[in-house]
């Protein structure tokens, strides 16, 4: 989701297990995923140069914490494009998971509006501001439909139009609010009105002919159970900025605003990774595999994003004013915090992919512990993408090492239950008639309400 998201937003997040000599088409489909997304986050990156620009420090620091405060509120978004995608490789009909997408949209929308006074209490923004921010939120939550269904059905040329389709319409309006000296009320109205537009699109270009079938939908229980993971990540990659206003300066608050835009940068940008090989992930005969690919594709964009950052600091004050110049020293930092969060999101969509939704409870304990660091000892810019930087290594390490405890035995059971298959003709179809992602996997989490 984009962020939003979505990152997001999304803000961000999908399942046919790709075919055997995969190489060429996993390829393909990173390039359609990786074109649509990278076009969709250039124009979300945009509205924050004329915004910061345009606005004063205090003003850009009130639209980055509204922006960042709409990604905690649409964490469900990001979990239903998940869920979606999952249960579309299950057999599950389109018109179920359309209805669950309608149904948790208006889960959403209540919690939207049960937000608004509270974010306008913590983030000390008036309500006139955060109500189009938040609203938002819902729009998103069709949106991550109607991209999951895509996603599950491995339709990633559409998943790219879409993705390109729905940064367009989201961002131009805002800029051209900005642009129009309409404030930051103004453009997040404009934002909220081209979300909607989006979500139409998306509702309609995700329309399938395909035969349905009769795999037992899922119920709402299995979106609040990723909802929870994806929350994690969520706060995980926006608490600093969320507390920034507590603990800095109205000024400094709105530096750490722009350093915070090469976070979402770096976390955000290997995003069409996890869409594509999320779907073998599901499978639990290759989710050790997929998981160790992506991990290294990541890992090896991260590093070209901080040689870059490193090189290119000094353009900052060029693209967004003199006044960001204290930004400048630790612009790598900032990368390499987004690199750490974007290793981090690969391993806990393999927790949702997998249904071991209760591995999310590490990243909560150290979202936990930053937190009280920061409201104690976090008073510089400096000082707070420093705590930030070290919880999300501290956090993508704990998962990388504990990954072998649910992944390994599980990839060890599927090829010797496979083995077995073909040994013994009698068991050949015993195991075939059961949906990929529920074989050999007797107690998921997320059904377990």
């Amino acid at each position: 989701m984009t962020a939003v998201v979505a990152a997001a937003e999304t803000p961000t997040n999908t399942l046919v297990v790709m075919p055997a000599p995969a190489t060429r088409t996993t390829v393909h489909a990173l390039g359609w995923v990786t074109a649509g997304s990278m076009t969709a986050n250039v124009f979300s990156y945009l509205v924050h140069l004329p915004a910061s620009r345009w606005l004063s420090e205090a003003q850009y620091g009130e639209f980055a914490v509204v922006l960042a405060w709409l990604l905690v509120v649409a964490v469900p978004a990001l979990a239903a494009q998940a869920v979606v995608a999952r249960e579309a490789v299950r057999g599950v009909d389109d018109a179920s998971l359309r209805r669950l997408g309608i149904r948790l949209t208006g889960v959403v929308a209540v919690a939207a509006v049960v937000a608004v006074p509270v974010v306008g209490a913590v983030a000390q923004i008036g309500l006139s501001t955060v109500v189009p921010g938040v609203l938002i939120a819902p729009m998103l939550t069709l949106i991550a439909t109607g991209q999951g269904i895509l996603q599950g059905h491995s339709r990633f040329r559409m998943l790219g139009v879409v993705l390109a389709v729905v940064g367009a319409a989201r961002s131009v309006p805002m800029i051209v609010a900005v642009g129009c000296g309409l404030g930051v009320a103004g453009a997040l109205w404009a934002g909220l009105g081209g979300a909607a537009v989006a979500a139409a699109v998306v509702w309609w270009l995700s329309r399938s002919a395909a035969v349905e079938r009769s795999a037992q939908p899922p119920v709402l229980w299995t979106v609040v159970a990723a909802s929870q993971v994806q929350l994690a990540l969520v706060v995980a990659s926006s608490l600093d900025l969320l507390l920034s206003r507590t603990v800095l300066s109205a000024a400094d608050a709105g530096v750490y605003a722009v350093g915070a835009v090469a976070v979402k940068v770096a976390f955000w940008l290997p995003q069409a990774v996890g869409v594509v090989f999320y779907p073998r992930m599901a499978d639990s005969g290759q989710t050790g595999r997929s998981v160790r690919g992506a991990a290294t594709v990541v890992a090896a964009l991260g590093a070209v994003l901080i040689v870059a950052s490193i090189l290119g600091a000094r353009l900052v004050p060029i693209l967004v004013g003199h006044k960001y110049d204290a930004v400048v020293g630790s612009l790598w930092l900032f990368t390499y915090t987004g690199v750490a969060l974007s290793l981090l999101q690969i391993l806990l969509l393999a927790t949702i992919a997998a249904r071991r939704t209760r591995w999310s409870l590490m990243a909560w304990a150290v979202i936990g512990v930053e937190a009280l660091v920061i409201l104690r000892c976090a008073h510089t810019v400096t000082g707070l993408i420093a705590v930030a930087a070290l919880a999300a290594s501290v956090a993508a390490l704990a998962y990388a090492v504990t990954f072998r405890i649910w992944a390994g035995p599980a990839e060890t059971s599927t090829r010797t239950t496979e083995s077995t298959r073909y040994d013994d003709a009698g068991d050949q179809c015993g195991d075939a008639e059961q949906p990929a992602d529920q074989r050999h996997d007797p107690a998921p989490d997320d059904l377990r309400p």
